[in-house]
């Protein structure tokens, strides 16, 4: 293990890179007299829940996932927005294209975040000047406020990207991690939930300083694998690599009928268990899809699929009907239907599971609910009425070809 904190991170360069309070900059960017003022997005119903809010809100004790009444009563002259996804999606796409044009190796883990690989650049441009003008090109072309922190990994840099914001840069020179983190609340690390941050505070461990000086073993014992990884992280250990992002990354799910078929009801009924169970495997894994495609072959064996862009989400009650409609283009009522298939992609990583601008407390607690079944007894758990007859459905990638798509479980 001392051997590993001796060569970890090696020579590498990684910023993170995090637009701030996203949604609510895009709003002020469209609406400037939205600036300086508590802004509250989300359901705009005293059911409905705090997607994000403002630096001026936060400091009444509001935060994401409270619920808006609660909100409201903490900061009555609070502006509550609905949120327009398409808005966001929009701005992130041009974000992550102007990242794309300057860097040679980045990842994009959420619509906001962003880690990028600059090591070795700085034999030709300086990493930390790199990532400066990087930063103020990304303000400049999209008026948006972006924070960075530069470190030798990618825990060391997220932490310092959040001391850094709102609206600046951090660098944490290489050797110096362990230092840098001693004297911060263990909150901040990245892995440390409400969970194990209530655990933590049960053995006394309030600061990343102490984490650092107890014995692996014991973390081990308390939280097993996650132990060992939380000791490294204390510690400054990071080896985890930047992922080359790929907008094509997909998931995806076909049926092929043992008789060719006319029955629409089948077919939409079958539609809507694919695409509700995709978004269970997009919901599980923590990601989100902004392009739809649906795929027919009929008896002839010609194929047809037709796709359409969407804000990014994972809610089955907005991609069901997306694909229904999708379907309802590509159908020909003449024909035998011999193969339809559902594909998800221009996937990204993220935490915004849930349309939260749209969905009330009771529907977001349905969604975990529903969930928690699937994951406990299997993936047709629960399932829609309307797609109930779809007793078996198909994983590999019905596509063009391509090989097996990436399971939404599974991380990159």
């Amino acid at each position: 293990m001392i051997e590993e904190l001796q060569q970890q991170g090696g020579s590498r360069t990684i910023v993170h890179m995090d637009l701030d309070t996203f949604f609510v900059s895009v709003e002020r960017l469209l609406d400037s007299r939205l600036q300086a003022r508590p802004i509250l997005i989300g359901g705009t119903s005293d059911r409905g829940v705090v997607a994000s809010c403002s630096y001026e809100a936060r400091s009444f004790g509001i935060h994401s996932g409270m619920s808006m009444k609660m909100a409201r009563n903490l900061c009555p002259e609070a502006v509550v927005i609905r949120g327009n996804s398409a808005n966001y999606t929009k701005y992130s796409k041009l974000v992550t294209d102007i990242i794309e044009s300057e860097v040679p190796v980045f990842e994009k883990t959420s619509i906001d975040e962003f880690y990028v690989d600059l090591t070795g650049m700085d034999r030709f441009f300086g990493c930390l000047k790199l990532a400066s003008e990087l930063r103020q090109k990304v303000m400049r072309e999209s008026g948006l406020p972006i924070s960075f922190g530069m470190s030798a990994n990618k825990t060391v840099s997220k932490v310092a990207t959040g001391l850094a914001k709102p609206n600046n840069q951090l660098q944490v020179e290489r050797g110096a991690e362990k230092p840098f983190l001693a004297p911060l609340s263990v909150k901040k690390i990245p892995m440390v939930g409400d969970k194990m941050y209530q655990t933590l505070r049960g053995l006394g461990v309030r600061y990343v300083r102490t984490l650092q000086e107890m014995p692996v073993d014991l973390l081990q014992r308390v939280f097993g694998q996650n132990g060992t990884q939380l000791w490294k992280k204390a510690n400054g250990i990071d080896n985890s690599p930047v992922v080359p992002f790929h907008e094509r990354k997909s998931i995806s799910t076909e049926r092929t009928f043992d008789r060719d078929t006319t029955d629409v009801h089948k077919l939409r009924g079958i539609l809507t268990a694919m695409a509700e169970n995709l978004a269970f495997q997009l919901r599980r894994g923590h990601k989100l899809t902004s392009c739809v495609t649906v795929k027919v072959r009929y008896s002839d064996f010609n194929t047809y699929t037709l796709q359409a862009h969407i804000s990014y989400t994972s809610a089955d009650h907005l991609l069901i009907p997306k694909v229904l409609a999708l379907f309802d283009k590509l159908y020909n009522k003449r024909l035998l239907v011999r193969l339809i298939g559902v594909r998800y992609s221009d996937l990204v990583q993220g935490g915004y599971q849930i349309n939260l601008f749209d969905d009330t407390q009771e529907m977001i607690s349905l969604y975990q609910a529903m969930d928690k079944i699937r994951d406990r007894f299997g993936d047709r758990a629960v399932l829609r009425a309307s797609g109930i007859m779809a007793t078996t459905i198909g994983r590999s990638n019905p596509f063009n070809g391509e090989p097996p798509p990436l399971l939404a479980n599974r991380r990159v």
